[in-house]
């Protein structure tokens, strides 16, 4: 990638390689990103014990580490693509898409914040259990982020195709 973004650097020009590279790594991003929230989904489904709740708490930061390296590509799509940040940033289903991201990342936190706060007491208190009604808030609020994951999926559809797709 390395070679093919100092093409870019070179000519001034986006280059194909550079271009499949990163659509590549997007993709393959997102379905690690929707990997760790179905992960979380199933993990808050049954009883909490010890082992589960280090195991969210782990997922979760991936999911964290995931979700800026995916931010990172994204840019790094616009400003080096081959379709240009003209394409992105005058395409309503791009703004859709974003708008829809910046949603699941905002929805993201309060899980993020509980699953902190679930790990630091089970350290204070070994026999910590967090209550199951806020498990279960949990659990609709990553459900949440996986529905509107589904709809990034098809706003993407419908931004590559933005100039045959009227609105």
């Amino acid at each position: 990638m390395a070679l093919a973004l100092g093409a870019f650097i070179i000519t001034g020009r986006p280059h194909v390689l550079t271009d499949f590279l990163l659509a590549s790594l997007h993709h393959l991003l997102v379905f690690g990103l929707i990997a760790m929230l179905v992960a979380e989904s199933v993990l808050l489904r049954g009883a909490l014990d010890r082992p589960t709740l280090q195991r969210l708490a782990g997922i979760d930061m991936g999911y964290g580490l995931c979700a800026m390296a995916l931010i990172a590509v994204g840019i790094s799509r616009v400003a080096f693509g081959i379709k240009g940040h003209d394409f992105y940033l005058h395409n309503p289903w791009f703004h859709a898409k974003m708008g829809a991201f910046v949603l699941v990342g905002l929805l993201s936190i309060l899980p993020t914040v509980r699953f902190l706060r679930w790990r630091k007491a089970l350290a204070a208190n070994p026999i910590f259990l967090p209550d199951a009604a806020e498990t279960a808030r949990m659990r609709t609020i990553v459900r949440f982020e996986l529905i509107l994951l589904a709809a990034i999926f098809v706003f993407a559809a419908a931004m590559a195709r933005h100039g045959g797709l009227s609105l």
